[in-house]
Formats: C-alpha cells, sequence, structure tokens
C-alpha cells in the first residue's frame, strides 16, 4: 500500500512538476530569444554606423584623389598647352623663313628668266658668227661643208684602220701565245697517244696461182666457172697475162672479200665447177659474216665501249670492209673513238660519251650502199630504233655540221673526226676535187678588192695574196688576211687548216744619168 501511495505521488509530482517545467523552460528560451534578438538589433545599428562613418570616409579620400587628379591634369594641360604654344611659334617662324624663301625663288627665277633670254640671244649671235665663220673657212679652204666632213671622215677611218689592225694584231698575238699553244699541245698528245698507220685501200685484190694452168681451170669451159663466180659474188675477175695471179676488181670491199675468200679455197680444193663454186661462195660469205662480228668485239673492246646492242656491235665490224676516200671506216671509227676520249679526259670531260660517239658516229657507212639518205642520217635512225643516248644520238648528227653540237663531247668528235681524216695518207683525193678547191680558193682571194693576183700552194694549204700596194696598206694587210680566213671558213670544206699569206711589195725606181 505504501508503495502504490509513494508511486501515485511521484506520478502525481510528475504530472504536476512537467507542465511547471516546460512553461519556465518556455519562459527562458523567450527571454534568450528576446535577448539575442535585442542584441541583434544592437550590433545591426553598429554595424550601420560603422557602414556610415566607413561610406563617409570612402567620399572623402575619393574627392581627395578627384582633387589630386585635377590638379595633376590641369598641370599636364597646362604643360601641353606651353608646348602647344612653343610649336605654334616655330610653326608660325618657319612659315615666315618659307614666305621669305619663296620670295627668294621667285627672285631667282626672274633672274634666271633673264639670263635664258640673254643666252638664247647670245646663242643666236653665236650660230650667226658660226655660219659667218664655216662660209669663210669654205672660201679659204675651197671645200664645202659636206666635202670637209668627207675628208675628216677619211682621215679618221684611216687612223681608226691603223689603231683596230694594231689591236687585230695584238689580240691574235695573244690568242696564238696561249690557246693556239696549248691546243696543239692537247691535239699533238691525242695524236701521239692514239699513232695509226694508214694504208689506202684500193678497189683490186689480188689472189696468187699455184701455176698459169690453175688460169684455164677458173675460166672454165666456154667461161662457165668465171662467170658462175661473177655472178655469185658480183666482183668481176680479171684474168690478164700476169703471171700465176687473178685480179678481182670491184668497189664494194665486203663482196670482195668474198670472191677472194671463195677463189683462194677453190684453188685450195682444186675443183672448180659451178656447184662447188656455189658451196664455196657459201662458205666464204659465213666466214666473213664471223669476221664482222669479231672485228666488231674487237673495235667495242679495244674502244672501251660497252652496252652496245649486239646489231649496233655487227654493224661496226661491217665498217671493216667499208672506205671512205679510200681509208678504211673500221679503223678510222676506232681512232676517232680513242682520240675523243683522249681529248675529253685531257680537258675533264666525260670520256665514255666521247669515246662512244667516236665509235658510232660513221655507223651510218655500214649501210649506206643498201639504204638511202647519208650515213648521217643512217646512222641516227638506227641509233635511235637501238635507243641510244641521245647526247650521242646529237654528236653523231653533228660530226659534220648537220646540226648544233649540245655537248663539248660532240665538239671533240668533229674535230678527232677531222684530224684522222686529215693525217698524212690517211685518205686520196680525186683530182678533180682537189682542183676545185684550189680554184675556190683563188676565186675567194681574188674577189676582195685591192687584190692583184692569188696563188693557191702547198696543195691547197697555203694561199698567197699579192696586194696592189697603192690600194692596200701595210695595216689594212692584217684586215685583208682575216677577213679572207674568215671567208675560207665559212665558203669551203678542207681538212687541217689553210695559210694565208698576204704580200706587199713597193718598189722604187730610178735612174742614173
Amino acid at each position: 500500500m505504501t508503495i502504490v501511495i509513494v508511486i501515485a505521488s511521484v506520478l502525481i509530482s510528475l504530472a504536476i512538476g512537467i507542465p511547471i517545467g516546460m512553461a519556465y523552460r518556455k519562459k527562458i528560451a523567450e527571454s534568450k530569444i528576446q535577448g539575442a534578438e535585442n542584441e541583434a538589433k544592437r550590433l545591426v545599428d553598429l554595424a550601420k554606423i560603422e557602414a556610415e562613418n566607413l561610406k563617409k570616409e570612402e567620399i572623402f579620400k575619393a574627392k581627395e584623389e578627384i582633387i589630386a587628379s585635377r590638379k595633376e591634369l590641369d598641370q599636364e594641360i597646362k604643360e601641353r598647352r606651353g608646348e602647344v604654344q612653343k610649336q605654334e611659334a616655330r610653326l608660325i617662324q618657319k612659315e615666315e623663313n618659307l614666305e621669305k624663301r619663296a620670295d627668294n625663288f621667285e627672285k631667282k627665277e626672274r633672274e634666271l628668266e633673264k639670263e635664258a633670254q640673254d643666252l638664247e640671244r647670245q646663242k643666236e649671235e653665236l650660230e650667226k658668227l658660226y655660219d659667218q665663220e664655216i662660209v669663210e673657212l669654205q672660201k679659204i679652204a675651197a671645200l664645202s661643208k659636206e666635202e670637209a666632213k668627207q675628208r675628216l671622215l677619211s682621215e679618221m677611218e684611216k687612223e681608226l684602220v691603223s689603231e683596230k689592225a694594231a689591236l687585230i694584231r695584238e689580240q691574235e698575238q695573244k690568242a696564238k701565245e696561249t690557246v693556239n699553244k696549248e691546243a696543239k699541245e692537247m691535239l699533238s698528245y691525242a695524236i701521239q697517244k692514239c699513232a695509226a698507220d694508214h694504208s689506202q685501200e684500193t678497189t683490186v685484190s689480188i689472189v696468187a696461182l699455184p701455176n698459169d694452168e690453175m688460169k684455164g681451170r677458173i675460166i672454165g669451159r666456154e667461161g662457165r666457172n668465171i662467170k658462175a663466180l661473177e655472178t655469185l659474188t658480183g666482183i668481176d675477175l680479171i684474168i690478164d697475162d700476169t703471171p700465176e695471179a687473178v685480179v678481182l676488181s670491184g668497189f664494194d670491199p665486203l663482196r670482195r672479200e668474198v670472191a677472194k675468200i671463195a677463189l683462194e679455197k677453190l684453188i685450195d680444193d682444186g675443183r672448180i665447177h659451178p656447184a662447188k663454186i656455189e658451196e664455196m661462195v657459201e662458205k666464204a660469205k659465213e666466214e666473213v659474216e664471223n669476221t664482222i662480228k669479231e672485228e666488231g668485239e674487237r673495235a667495242v673492246l679495244e674502244t672501251g665501249v660497252i652496252g652496245l646492242h649486239p646489231d649496233i656491235v655487227k654493224l661496226i665490224g661491217k665498217l671493216k670492209y667499208r672506205t671512205s676516200y679510200g681509208q678504211n671506216v673500221l679503223n678510222h671509227s676506232i681512232e676517232v673513238s680513242n682520240l675523243a676520249r683522249i681529248m675529253a679526259d685531257e680537258l675533264g670531260l666525260d670520256t665514255k660519251l666521247a669515246r662512244r660517239a667516236g665509235l658510232l658516229h660513221d655507223l651510218g657507212k655500214a649501210l649506206d650502199h643498201d639504204m638511202e639518205g647519208t650515213h648521217v642520217e643512217i646512222g641516227v635512225e638506227i641509233l635511235k630504233k637501238f635507243k641510244e643516248n641521245p647526247l650521242v644520238i646529237n654528236a653523231v648528227e653533228a660530226h659534220h655540221g648537220d646540226v648544233e653540237p649540245q655537248t663539248l663531247e660532240a665538239v671533240l668528235v668533229q674535230a678527232a673526226d677531222a684530224i684522222s681524216a686529215s693525217r698524212p695518207g690517211a685518205r686520196r683525193e680525186t683530182l678533180e676535187a682537189y682542183i676545185k678547191r684550189l680554184q675556190n680558193l683563188e676565186e675567194i682571194a681574188d674577189s676582195f678588192e685591192g687584190v692583184e693576183k692569188s696563188f693557191a700552194i702547198q696543195a691547197g694549204r697555203e694561199i698567197r695574196i699579192v696586194v696592189k700596194p697603192e690600194k692596200i696598206s701595210d695595216d689594212q694587210m692584217t684586215i685583208l688576211a682575216r677577213d679572207v680566213a674568215k671567208r675560207v671558213e665559212a665558203e669551203m670544206d678542207y681538212p687541217g687548216q689553210i695559210k694565208v699569206n698576204v704580200i706587199r711589195e713597193t718598189r722604187v725606181v730610178d735612174y742614173a744619168k
């Protein structure tokens, strides 16, 4: 019972105390809130006061800064105004100076105009005096103005001719001392390194016979053997009174070689009749074909040219049986190749290009008997067909001057060709061509004014010109010799060089009585 009362008391106390506590706590909270609000209001008021003070301070500072900036600006404006005033003063001074100078210029212009008028007047007076002087001089000299001018020009021309001749002699002397010497040394060096024996080809071959009885066997019954041999080879057999020899005559060395080999085989075999002749001619042709191939390979090996098409090598070998003015074309081509290579090496040029072009330059002569066109055109066509180097083709096409050479190596091929052709004994000229060349040489010399007579001597390697002394002076001789040489170079084709020798002789004759 007591416990129940205690619990009941506690519960009653709690029931009464909780509301009271809650009410008390509420009052405390309300008082705290009120205090916080008052404090916040007080802080806000303080902040407003501080902000107002700060605002006033900032406004004061800004006003001070504005006043200071205004002072600085006023000072700068004052300084700039001073500078502007100074510049205005300078400009005013310059303007005054320019006005003064303009006045001076106008004054000088008036003075110059006056001087120009005076000069014009003086010029007119001088022209009048000049005309009067000319008239007086013409009266004194008994010459008109044009005659005096012509005389003066004539005298000046004489002086110029003398000076020109002296300059030409001086320059020629210098050139001869340097270029000619070096060129001769290089050419002589090339020729010495490429020495070659020359023997002119003829149009006949001789086959030795063991006895004269063999002539009858070669002729055969009613001449059938000799006819068969001539028909198959295209070569004429001359069986005359020459003991133990038969002469083969023909202009084609290839056919003549086939006939010679076939006849030698027939003589060795002893059986001579048409069937055997045909068999031996075929064997001779095969032998010549093998010789052509071997000669082409030998030429390529000797000159050091590589990479040629086999057909071109065969054509090169065929040149062994071709001649030009009696000179063997294969030997000539090998020599030109070697000469061009040596000169190219001396000049620091492309030796491979030079030797290749030199070997191929007369390739067309292997076919010019069978095809239409010059050997140059045929050679160029063949080389283009086998896609040869364009520079080599140009050198081949230019070696007779048909086109302009594109390289120095092409020029060397021209020089090497001329050297090989002009070696003593290398070629033979027909009498008609030789006489015509001498006549052309003399005609060129005789065509110049003041030439009395000309003589082509030394087999056309020198032309001696006798001039009229009253028309050609010593100085004019130099110019005449040069003009004749230039004309000969332009109009004539000749091996080597031609010396132009001008002779002027003045004789004075008197008699003692």
